[in-house]
Order: structure tokens, then C-alpha cells, then sequence
């Protein structure tokens, strides 16, 4: 039903229009009560026209292919919104909720084409609403599209971390081991053949038993400080992988109530098709 002109007064979008202005738009914008938890319209359904919160409270959000709700923004009083599928006439790309008893105003093309003709300074609130709107999307998307592993956790580690992450890989390579066979080789032949009684480590080559003791301790502690990091690494590509794996689950489960809406649609115009055909016949006769 119409609205009342004085529910224009204090919208902002209305605020440069005068008496007369507001008197002839609320000729031909409608005002739709809605009761609390009502939902307005959802993410997919066609978009011919805007909303501008009355009183109340609308959410409008969407979901994320891993099934979690994303609240892009909440409308209350002269709050604009729904206007991105008026103008495209795409399909709407979120859902809107009423989170209170709620008193909208509804928009179609024509009223917004009426109240540019009367006021085109109005088109500047509509940008300013679709900007608004661009702007958590942009900031959504960077902050909610699949992690890189190796970029996360190369922002987290520490220099002392690089160091143990190095002397683990050294450790169990092969020029490691060549060192060290190399270094036990000159070792034990300089303190028995080489230097004989002047030996200064003689068998049972104590000092290289201490020195290669404190080695293997310094080595374990750096191999665990990098064992437990690569754990944390695997914890965080664990939790990728489930995330990329409900994603593709629930990307599917869309895909086939895509696939059930087209064909109930389909069955649909094939009955009236078929009663229309069948009602022919007998109009003839």
C-alpha cells in the first residue's frame, strides 16, 4: 500500500526533496510491514526493486561455500538497501532477515527513476550506499579467501626458528655425515698413529666423547624446535584441506539444488504447457 509522506521526512535519501516532491513519491512507494525472523528476500531470488528501513532492523548475509554466515551489514532506519539487483536486474546476491518487527519502503524502477527526475542530487546517496556495500566486499575477500600455508607460517617463524628449521635439514643430510666421518677420521688418527705419546686425546677419545655429546644435545633440541613447528605447519594445512574439502562438498550440494530448482521448474511449464494444449481442442469445438 502507499506510504504516508511524512514517514519521507527523515530519510536521507528524501531529504532534498520538498512537500510537493515527497506528497507525489509516496503516491508510488509502497510500505511493507515485516514481523520479526521474516525473511525479505534470499540470495538468488530476481531483484526489481530497493528497500529503505522505516523502523527496525533488517541483516542482510550471505554464506560462504563452507556453509558459515557472513553478516555484511546490518540495516536500520534510513538505512538503503537491495538497490545492486534493482539496477542490474540480477538475481539478489544476499539474504535479508528481519531482525525486529520492521516497516520497509519498497522502490521499484520507476519510483527511482521519478525521484532522480525530481531530485538527481539523490543518485549521490545510492553511490554512496553501493561504495559502502563494495568495500566490505573488498575486505571480505581479503580477509576470507583459502589461506597459503607456506605465506602463513613464513610470517610467523623467527629467526631462531630459521636456524633450527636449517640445522635439522643439515643434520640429516649427506655432506653431514661425510663432515663427520671425515672429522672422526683425522681425530682418531691424530691422537693413535699420528702423534703417538703426544696425543692430546688419547683413547678412549674423551674430549671428542664430550664434544660430540654436547653436539647431539644442541642437535636434538634445534630437531624438536623444527619438529614442533612442522607440527604446527601440519595442523594449519590439516585445517586448509577440511576447509577446501566442505567447500568443494557444499559447492556440489548447491550445484544439485541448482540442478532440483531448474528441473521443478522445467516440470512446471511442461503441466501448463500441456493444459494449455489439452484446453485448446476443446475452446475450438
Amino acid at each position: 500500500m502507499p506510504c504516508d509522506p511524512s514517514f519521507l521526512n527523515g530519510i536521507k535519501m528524501f531529504e532534498l526533496l520538498n512537500e510537493d516532491d515527497r506528497i507525489a513519491l509516496a503516491k508510488v512507494v509502497d510500505e511493507l510491514s515485516l514481523p520479526q525472523g521474516h525473511t525479505l528476500f534470499q540470495a538468488g531470488d530476481p531483484g526489481d526493486s530497493l528497500f529503505i528501513v522505516q523502523s527496525g532492523a533488517i541483516e542482510l548475509f550471505i554464506k560462504d561455500t563452507a556453509g558459515q554466515k557472513i553478516v555484511l551489514t546490518t540495516a536500520e532506519s534510513g538505512d538503503m538497501f537491495g538497490e545492486l539487483a534493482m539496477l542490474d536486474t540480477g538475481p539478489r546476491t544476499a539474504t535479508a532477515v528481519a531482525m525486529a518487527d520492521t516497516e520497509v519502503l519498497v522502490l521499484d524502477r520507476d519510483d527511482l527513476v521519478l525521484l532522480f527526475q525530481r531530485k538527481p542530487e539523490s543518485a549521490l546517496h545510492m553511490l554512496a550506499a553501493l561504495s559502502g556495500l563494495t568495500r566490505k566486499a573488498d575486505e571480505l575477500l581479503r580477509t576470507r579467501v583459502s589461506r597459503n600455508l607456506n605465506e602463513e607460517m613464513e610470517t610467523k617463524v623467527s629467526f631462531l626458528q630459521r636456524i633450527a628449521d636449517w640445522l635439522a635439514w643439515f643434520s640429516g643430510s649427506m655432506p653431514f655425515l661425510i663432515s663427520h666421518t671425515v672429522w672422526f677420521f683425522i681425530w682418531i688418527s691424530l691422537n693413535t698413529v699420528i702423534l703417538g705419546q703426544r696425543a692430546f686425546d688419547p683413547f678412549p677419545f674423551g674430549l671428542l666423547t664430550m664434544i660430540v655429546s654436547l653436539e647431539a644435545i644442541f642437535l636434538a633440541c634445534f630437531v624438536l624446535i623444527s619438529q614442533n613447528r612442522q607440527a604446527e605447519k601440519d595442523k594449519v594445512r590439516a585445517d586448509i584441506e577440511y576447509e577446501v574439502n566442505i567447500k568443494a562438498e557444499l559447492e556440489v550440494a548447491h550445484l544439485h539444488e541448482k540442478t532440483d530448482r531448474i528441473y521443478e521448474k522445467m516440470m512446471s511449464r511442461f503441466t501448463k504447457l500441456e493444459k494449455s494444449l489439452g484446453a485448446s481442442p476443446t475452446n475450438e469445438s
